[in-house]
């Protein structure tokens, strides 16, 4: 049995906009694929080659899309009958960077897609993530270490963007 501990690190912005400008910002700037034609589609690629046109068409130009999205604030709101608080975990991801991290480091794949936190507190509308390069700094691979920086920036820049 082994046991690994994994300091993370959390990447946070507040927004002055109102939440669901900010949900929209960033749904806008991901690809929104159907996922049951995207599953069907990767699984009946034969081999990568025609694999990756499946899952680059699902992409948006910054390379991402969304996998699913989880209003946890539902469910807060539904035990205490009030309209917050507004709370949503967006999934997102690229196949073809979770792959790139995983053939070096196998456990990157509980870690990608990643998540992004949106949630409405007094100050604002808080977005967060966890780094990808914290999850995977334990593996010491510097091959998979350098795919997790290019996600870290490319997600970072969507919540600054989102803003």
């Amino acid at each position: 049995m082994a046991v690994t501990n994994i300091k993370i690190e959390r990447f946070s912005v507040i927004s002055s906009k109102p939440f669901d400008a900010v949900v929209a910002a960033i749904k806008a700037s991901v690809g929104q694929p159907d996922m049951a034609e995207f599953a069907k589609a990767i699984r009946s690629a034969p081999s990568f080659v025609e694999l990756e046109p499946a899952v680059s068409a699902a992409l948006s130009s910054i390379g991402l899309m969304l996998f699913m999205e989880l209003d946890h604030g539902a469910i807060l709101r539904k035990e205490s009958g009030h309209d917050t608080p507004k709370i949503v975990r967006l999934v997102i991801g690229n196949p073809l960077i979770m792959k790139e991290m995983a053939k070096h480091v196998p456990d990157a794949g509980s870690y990608a897609p990643v998540t992004i936190l949106v949630d409405e507190r007094p100050e604002g509308v808080r977005l967060s993530y966890d780094r990808m390069v914290s999850f995977l700094a334990p593996y010491e691979n510097a091959e998979a270490l350098a795919v997790a920086r290019d996600l870290d920036s490319k997600i970072e820049n969507l919540l600054l963007e989102s803003v």
